[in-house]
């Protein structure tokens, strides 16, 4: 007898389960930017950074050009090259700064899959209203905190109660702990996480342009002593120390009132947002535990871990054939129409969404208005060819079931069989 043919090994299904995993960055619904495969993850406008570094590195390239280096001799036992290198280690101490504040988790809260399920109090107070009990959800909710009452707000977006002095920002599309504001020239969300790195920044950054400023009249004085001239002929004998003096001083104007404001935010202990909002101009302020503890809260403690995970591998999504704005359920039968469209079989309602997206430079915060409970009725339209494949073999199913139906209920004679 001939050989029997061995049976093959089932084919392993690992490349199928890599293939069916990607990375929790590729697959994030917020509208960050990701470097070194997800290590780094900065804001929509990260190319605003490249102009923060233009300002800081090329101002200190012509002082060290220009000025530092021929104030190295003019100082005994070759102190003046401290100088320079004072001026090189600030320097990178700043971008060293820049960096951890644009380049981490400003402390994103992960957004939910599906809104959280109303409780029984949130049941009641809807039927109440005159709502049936799967109606939308309570649009804030309040917390006491050190005996004073909080509002939470829910967020669409993220489908959650953000938690306390959490806000959604508009331009990174993130709710963000303890939200600061989105500052342009970080390109990133200032909240719980980067918020010490964003003060060092700007604090250091205010030293930077006070060292070149003041060196700057070193040098120029220097000149005036040594050739024994005015001070005006001394500033013309050095154009770069003038362009830096000027330079210096617009920009200690910009980053010195940054310093003297949060210096204010964090000895009362305020955000930014909460601060233009005037949220406690008539009430006490229920975070609020002294100047030291406030300083203390922002310097000392330790900063929490990044809620996400971005490097972490996730199943991939599949398409979802009921997906669509606000779309809740979606019968399976569908009827053809006129042309290339074809209609999802019966409406589906959905609540009018009703939220006053009212957004300023710091707040970003998505403001919401009165539930007005009306219902809206939608039909669904889709493409042919947008079809899935596994809905369009459930509407065959579904119209062969319902003809083999009607066959079997009609005599040979068309007449209907009881």
């Amino acid at each position: 007898m001939p050989p029997q043919p061995q049976p093959q090994p089932p084919p392993s299904n690992s490349d199928s389960d890599a293939s069916s995993l990607i990375r929790t960055y590729r697959a994030w619904k917020g509208h960050n930017v990701f470097l070194l495969r997800g290590r780094l993850i900065f804001g929509p406008d990260v190319k605003s950074i490249f102009i923060s570094l233009f300002l800081i590195i090329t101002p200190v390239a012509v002082f060290c050009a220009f000025v530092a280096r021929k104030l190295v001799d003019d100082f005994p036992h070759h102190s003046g090259w401290s100088i320079l290198v004072i001026v090189i280690a600030h320097t990178l101490f700043v971008l060293i700064a820049l960096l951890l504040t644009s380049g981490r988790d400003p402390g994103i809260v992960p957004r939910n899959a599906h809104p959280p399920q109303p409780d029984d109090h949130d049941a009641a107070a809807n039927i109440n209203n005159g709502l049936s009990p799967r109606g939308r959800l309570p649009r804030t909710k309040d917390v006491i905190v050190n005996g004073i009452t909080v509002k939470i707000k829910y967020c669409d977006t993220c489908m959650l109660y953000r938690p306390l002095r959490c806000s959604h920002c508009s331009v990174c599309d993130n709710c963000v702990e303890r939200f600061d504001h989105h500052c342009p020239w970080v390109g990133q969300c200032i909240g719980l996480r980067n918020y010490r790195f964003y003060y060092i920044f700007v604090f250091s950054a205010t030293l930077l342009c006070l060292y070149i400023h003041g060196f700057c009249w070193v040098y120029i004085t220097r000149i005036k002593n040594s050739e024994e001239i005015s001070i005006w002929k001394a500033m013309t004998k050095t154009p770069a120390s003038i362009v830096l003096i000027i330079y210096s001083f617009v920009c200690v104007w910009f980053v010195g009132g940054l310093t003297a404001f949060h210096t204010y935010l964090i000895s009362t202990n305020q955000s930014t947002y909460e601060n233009f909002r005037y949220r406690y101009d008539r009430q006490v302020n229920p975070y609020n535990r002294g100047i030291v503890n406030n300083f203390k809260e922002v310097f000392c403690t330790r900063i929490p871990p990044s809620k996400n995970k971005f490097r972490s591998k996730i199943p991939k999504e599949l398409p979802d054939a009921s997906q669509g704005v606000g779309a809740r359920t979606l019968s399976p039968l569908m009827r053809k129409s006129t042309g290339n469209m074809e209609l999802v079989g019966r409406r589906v309602y959905i609540d009018e969404p009703n939220d006053d997206d009212t957004r300023d430079v710091f707040s970003n915060e998505e403001h919401s208005s009165k539930d007005s409970g009306e219902r809206q009725d939608i039909w669904y339209f889709h493409q042919k060819s947008d079809i899935i494949p596994e809905v369009h073999d459930r509407v065959h199913e579904v119209g062969e079931s319902n003809c083999a139906a009607s066959e079997s209920s009609s005599g040979p004679n068309g007449n209907t069989t009881t």
